[in-house]
């Protein structure tokens, strides 16, 4: 019997469509494939309406429909690219951010854009990493340490409070010492109080930062950490101590306060910056690495957003993070100029004449000697001649670290015009990202921290801090590219206008050859930071008998 030529209007078919294409269809593609459109047409002729037409002609369901999945994997092609939100020149404008991103399910792109293409064939050499020569992270304690540690943790007299003033990471290497002057006293430490910064008004506490939970549990071991004063000490009156001399031993802060905090059963310390020597026994030079690089996790919230940044930083492969201290503070207190303009260079010399007590560098040289002396911060110029010099290619991806430059978009002008991938925080992020975090320096700062950390290769282009951090903690990662600015050898030649650009970029590249992060051994300069130069006391040589933590 002959199949009749008529379909049946009740029988529906499906077919399958990736939901990748469906989420990127707008609702109106998405309605137009389920709904016909409401237009009077002719039967024989209808494209959708034809009953007849389209029954005879299944074909033509199927082009459709093909066409419809081509349009939305096009479309799928250009959003995965402009889900990262780059723009060519995005410190010279507004940036916009396809919020199309949360839509698809941001983790998800960027974990796999995060696996890093490999750097292309330009500037492959600046990419490269030194040697790290096998160096590991190895805090192995002594047995007479860990001995110690019990009697410590059992220890109910004795309980330190400290404030800690300055900046993040001012705040931090005072932390670190804290913990290691409480183990010398073998005290408890109750929390660290972080002092209001008078200049940024941050009122952030120490939770609010760090991980508190994760802080006490790596040092559980070492010095037993208290959220507050038990109640058997809270109505006690601390013994305050304020005068605590630079670089202080660990004899010394037992001469001194053991008795008193016997006696008072608390002792409370300001002013710890710099005041514990960096000469210390083996066990306590790996407690403040164990402080520095393992204790001090930034809280969640903040740990979450600058990873999140730095994985948009490594989606399109390598990245340069660059710490600029070029703000108005800075050439204030170093006693230099920014070199933009005479009327730049008045503002920060009647700055200083107003308040002569922010200058620390040396009173009695001129900007030139400071200069020419290495102690001027490099301007954007500078930083970008270096950065060419040393191979950077034009298509180098920056991250800049830090605060408003004196001068705004013109201080950026050199290095924006020859790099124009550049970046900071607030390009990254997404609109609504950074509002938990406005207003607070510590938590912006934090951010920066962690995506300069995560970045390929790093450089400051003035000492500090920050700068000093981030070399130990790369150290201790592996070695990770650090460079250093030769500026006391290099400014010679960057002000011998009549010396041809290849000998300057060959000279250059000469005197930084050492200065790109290699391992150190902290013994061979006096009074070195353990937590800028980890070997050899916190790093060893691969061996199977090492322990690393």
């Amino acid at each position: 019997m002959a199949k009749s030529k008529k379909c049946n209007a009740k029988k529906q078919s499906y077919i399958s469509v990736p939901s990748q294409i469906i989420a990127t269809l707008s609702s109106s593609s998405i309605q137009s494939l389920l709904v016909p459109p409401k237009k009077k047409i002719k039967p024989s002729t209808g494209f959708f309406l034809g009953h007849h037409y389209s029954c005879r002609r299944p074909g033509v369901w199927l082009l459709a429909l093909f066409c419809f999945a081509l349009v939305g994997l096009l479309r799928l092609g250009w959003n995965v690219n402009t889900l990262i939100p780059f723009s060519p020149y995005p410190c010279l404008g507004t940036l916009s951010i396809p919020h199309l991103i949360d839509r698809v399910g941001e983790t998800h792109l960027v974990s796999r854009a995060a696996q890093r293409p490999p750097a292309s064939n330009s500037g492959s050499e600046f990419w490269k990493q030194p040697d790290g020569m096998d160096y590991r992270p190895c805090l192995e304690f002594s047995a007479e340490y860990k001995r110690a540690s019990k009697v410590i943790s059992n220890d109910r007299r004795k309980y330190l409070l400290v404030v800690v003033s300055g900046g993040l990471n001012q705040q931090r290497n005072q932390i670190v010492d804290a913990v290691v002057i409480a183990r010398i006293l073998g005290a408890a430490l109750v929390v660290p109080i972080l002092q209001v910064n008078l200049i940024w008004g941050d009122e952030s506490e120490f939770s609010d930062i760090f991980d508190f939970g994760h802080f006490k549990r790596v040092l559980a071991d070492d010095v037993r950490i208290l959220s507050s004063l038990p109640s058997s000490h809270i109505k006690m009156r601390p013994v305050e101590e304020n005068r605590t001399p630079l670089h202080a031993s660990p004899q010394w802060i037992r001469a001194h306060y053991l008795k008193r905090i016997k006696k008072g059963g608390v002792l409370l310390l300001r002013g710890l910056d710099s005041r514990l020597s960096n000469d210390l026994p083996p066990d306590l030079q790996k407690l403040r690495c164990k402080v520095a690089f393992q204790a001090l996790r930034f809280a969640p919230p903040i740990l979450e957003l600058g990873n999140k940044l730095a994985r948009r930083m490594q989606s399109k492969g390598p990245y340069l993070a660059l710490h600029l201290r070029i703000e108005k503070d800075v050439w204030v207190r170093t006693g230099c100029l920014p070199g933009l303009s005479k009327e730049y260079d008045e503002i920060i010399l009647n700055e200083r004449r107003r308040h002569p007590e922010l200058l620390t560098a040396r009173s009695n040289m001129t900007y030139h000697e400071r200069k020419l002396a290495g102690l001027c911060p490099l301007n954007a110029f500078e930083v970008t001649r270096l950065l060419k010099a040393l191979g950077a290619p034009r298509s180098t991806r920056i991250y800049w670290a830090g605060g408003e430059p004196l001068g705004g978009k013109e201080a950026l002008s050199p290095l924006t015009g020859e790099f124009p991938h550049f970046y900071n925080k607030e390009d990254l992020a997404l609109p609504g990202e950074l509002e938990p975090f406005a207003h607070k320096a510590s938590f912006m700062a934090a951010i920066d921290y962690i995506v300069s950390t995560e970045s390929d290769v790093f450089m400051p282009s003035h000492g500090g801090n920050m700068g000093h951090a981030i070399q130990g903690h790369r150290a201790y990662a592996g070695h990770k590219k650090y460079i250093t600015p030769n500026k006391r050898h290099m400014l010679p030649y960057f002000l011998n206008s009549s010396l041809p650009e290849a000998e300057f970029n060959r000279i250059i590249r000469e005197l930084h050859r050492e200065s790109f992060g290699q391992p150190e051994v902290r013994a061979s300069k006096a009074r070195r930071d353990v937590t800028k130069y980890p070997v050899p006391e916190c790093m060893c040589k691969r061996r199977a008998s090492n322990t690393t933590t």
